[in-house]
């Protein structure tokens, strides 16, 4: 029997339409679900009334539906402690997958075979808001998705999902779990926008993309809260800009209260037409109802797309990271990619000193300045001695989570700092950094944690031997750190940002006469050698130990070069960096004589 995954390969996938709606209609008592105390609680249906939830399943297969999804958008152990069921998780979701299985297997065949998709809801907390620790909620995914595996399922569709970071949490738990039972079924990402256009915290779809994209998951996509036609403008940015194939679910239109109950009022006529508009003018490959849909919408939703072929999509997949809020290419046009170094322990006395205050909101002050000074990125470094590094982490990575709408540059060192951060964002972070010093062992566990959190990474040119100077050294060492991060750690190109270090022209030094020259070379050399790699510098430690005029337009005029080069990326303090325009035209000009090391030696006479 063909799989879920072909038979995506091969034409547009229909889900069922609402479970909630349908149960409804059928005028179900508190006795059904099992007294007052559970009454509600649709989960329980699969031990109380199961005949009603073999219904459900029945219909939507009857209209002609690919895949049906199980009574379980709820059976998280946190949503079920609402009614004092908690510890019934497992079971209800292995008992939820095995009612689902046995319908949908009873009438699938070679020709139509039909699937199961276990249905994780978003529960009832939001995490970034603080409201649950993030290893808390990923082990209630955990459990839920060993219960709906273990019951058959097919896939699993985590759906409507309103924080991002609740989304990562799920998608952590999921993976934990195919881990331990080395297995493995597809994973379908669905977010819900409101109707203000955004997600319930204000994530643009954009950002939710950038944000699901580097995870092992198969279909993206968006449920729930609106109608399709609401939904148009956010379906387009999938289709134009996701890798993945489109999930697209929506609504019988916007819901009203009548009668004090939620009243959906689109047609199945109309509700088809939306979405046959979605699969064949935009490219969605998998459709399916929510709230408010019937067997009757889903019938002449399979009538019109099913068994059809989706649109060819023309992807424009840009390499991003990305806020709760919104996502920012790692490259730009013009470059660089800005990223604030101000907000970071080593290179701040402002900082430190809130830090050694514990002025958290003078810190979330520093991080908003950023963004006012023209920064794409914020790097967030706390590493300062004889403080909890980790501690100070929690505190401003948590509020920057929400309080700073631009994407994380996460700066340390130490594993462990570094994943208690990366449970704290909601977005797409940048890992600041590794480098091959202690060889690869130190470097492999923060390379890990990048598969594991969605992140990308920002490598340094340092090895054993030490940093290398020569472009040659340069290049070599990260051809290494390459080789390392993508074939042992699965991770792509473009989630490796290459800094090919400088090191400061104000020293007097013979040795780094040549440093900003052999820096210059060597990212041309790894954005050619290196195709789909971004390259970064700390671009003021070609000027450091000058007075501050000159460091400003030092580090004004190599950046201009740098960009000529290749470079993407830049840390740098965004207010203090200067057109070259408004450098006369001698001091750029004795600028770039320093970087390309043009001396010149008078005869003195005798």
């Amino acid at each position: 029997m063909r799989s879920f995954l072909d038979i995506l390969k091969e034409k547009v996938v229909v889900f069922d339409g609402a479970m909630g709606t349908h149960l409804q209609g059928q005028g179900l008592s508190a006795d059904d679900f099992g007294g007052e105390a559970l009454n509600g609680c649709n989960e329980y249906l699969v031990v109380s009334r199961p005949g009603a939830v073999e219904q459900v399943h029945r219909d939507y297969l009857d209209a002609g539906c690919d895949v049906i999804e199980t009574d379980s958008f709820g059976a998280t152990p946190i949503v079920l402690a609402e009614y004092g069921i908690a510890d019934l998780a497992y079971e209800l979701n292995r008992k939820a997958a095995r009612i689902a299985k046995e319908i949908a297997r009873a009438v699938s065949t070679p020709a139509h075979p039909r699937f199961v998709a276990g249905s994780m809801g978003p529960t009832t907390k939001l995490p970034s808001l603080g409201h649950m620790r993030f290893a808390d909620m990923a082990e209630g995914y955990r459990i839920q998705a060993r219960g709906l595996v273990e019951g058959g399922v097919d896939l699993l569709c985590v759906e409507t999902a309103q924080d991002m970071l609740q989304l990562k949490a799920a998608l952590y738990g999921i993976f934990k779990y195919f881990e331990e039972a080395r297995t493995r079924v597809p994973i379908i990402a669905s977010v819900t926008i409101e109707t203000m256009g955004t997600m319930l915290l204000g994530t643009e779809v954009a950002a939710a993309m950038t944000t699901l994209e580097p995870y092992d998951i198969d279909v993206v996509g968006m449920n729930c809260a609106t109608g399709p036609q609401e939904m148009s403008d956010h379906v387009r940015v999938l289709c134009a800009g996701s890798p993945k194939p489109v999930f697209v679910m929506p609504n019988a239109g916007m819901p009203e209260n009548v009668g004090g109950h939620a009243h959906y009022k689109l047609s199945p006529e109309e509700f088809t037409g939306f979405l046959s508009h979605f699969v064949k003018n935009l490219g969605v490959s998998v459709v399916g109802g929510c709230c408010g849909t019937t067997r009757e919408h889903i019938r002449q939703l399979v009538q019109a797309v099913g068994g059809s072929a989706p649109r060819t999509r023309e992807i424009d997949f840009v390499p991003s990271a990305s806020s709760l809020y919104q996502s920012v290419p790692m490259h730009l046009d013009p470059p660089p990619v800005l990223i604030g170094e101000r907000t970071n322990a080593n290179g701040s006395k402002l900082f430190r000193e809130l830090l050694a205050r514990e002025d958290w909101e003078g810190i979330v002050a520093m991080g908003r300045e950023a963004v006012r000074e023209g920064a794409h990125m914020v790097d967030v470094c706390a590493a300062y001695v004889g403080r909890d590094e980790a501690a100070d982490m929690r505190e401003i990575v948590s509020r920057f989570n929400t309080q700073v709408p631009l994407p994380l540059v996460i700066d340390s060192t130490e594993s462990p700092v570094l994943e208690e951060s990366l449970r704290l964002i909601g977005g797409r972070a940048i890992i600041n950094s590794i480098n091959l010093e202690d060889g690869e062992e130190r470097a492999g566990k923060i390379l890990r944690l990048c598969r594991q959190y969605g992140a990308a990474v920002i490598a340094l040119t340092i090895d054993e031997q030490g940093m290398a100077k020569t472009t040659e050294r340069k290049l070599a060492v990260a051809r290494r750190i390459y080789d390392l991060a993508t074939t042992r750690y699965h991770l792509r190109p473009h989630d490796l940002i290459l800094d090919t270090l400088t090191f400061t022209l104000g020293s007097g030094d013979e040795e780094f006469r040549s440093a900003g020259q052999e820096t210059l070379e060597a990212i041309r050399r790894i954005k050619t050698e290196l195709p789909g790699v971004k390259t970064i510098l700390g671009v003021s430690n070609i000027s450091f130990g000058l007075a501050p005029a000159i460091r400003n337009a030092l580090n004004s005029v190599f950046l201009h070069y740098a960009i000529d080069a290749g470079l993407d990326m830049a840390i740098v303090h965004a207010g203090k960096i200067m057109p070259l325009y408004k450098i006369d035209e001698k001091g750029r000009e004795l600028c770039r004589q320093l970087i390309f090391d043009e001396r010149r030696f008078e005869e003195v006479a005798g």
